[in-house]
């Protein structure tokens, strides 16, 4: 069994394809949050994945099993997040729904790790900036796709050098 879980939400796919690459490159299994159970929280490393919908809400599926992650037990996992948003449309709430797994996973007792860059973003606000840096990977396919692949490759080499 894999050390590593990306567990995602995901309405119109584009998560899941990111989700799907990114446990290619970690060597993960790769679970859709519609269908995880408990024990798909267990393994030590977990990297969770949403998009943001409307004015900074969780995708759907995440809203649906918001029970099974705050009965987590979460203590010492190392927990990377990564989520898409629109810094144009929606720029006051710029991955918000990212910051929001984030701080329920250190509510539970997760360590993050994963931590990107705000350079190369245009945006007002994000629930998901944690001291000037994103809590983890944060994606714009409506307006920066280029950028999607290489940023997706350039933080799973970062996530393989934090797990260690």
């Amino acid at each position: 069994m894999s050390q590593i879980t990306v567990i995602y939400g995901s309405t119109t796919g584009t998560t899941q394809s990111a989700a799907e690459r990114i446990a290619q490159k970690l060597n993960a299994r790769c679970v859709d949050i519609a269908s995880a159970k408990a024990e798909d929280l267990q393994t030590p490393v977990l990297v969770l994945g949403t998009s943001t919908w409307g004015f900074g809400d969780l995708q759907d599926d995440w809203m649906s099993a918001e029970k099974l992650l705050q009965d987590a037990d979460l203590s010492g996992k190392k927990t990377a997040f990564f989520g898409f948003g629109d810094q144009s449309g929606f720029g006051d709430t710029f991955v918000d729904a990212m910051g929001i797994l984030c701080q329920t996973a250190l509510e539970k007792g997760a360590i993050l790790i994963g931590k990107t860059s705000t350079e190369g973003y245009s945006y007002g606000a994000s629930r998901a900036e944690i001291d000037g840096e994103f809590c983890g990977l944060a994606l714009d396919d409506a307006n920066q796709p280029e950028m999607t692949d290489a940023r997706i490759d350039a933080w799973t080499e970062q996530l393989l050098k934090e797990i260690g």
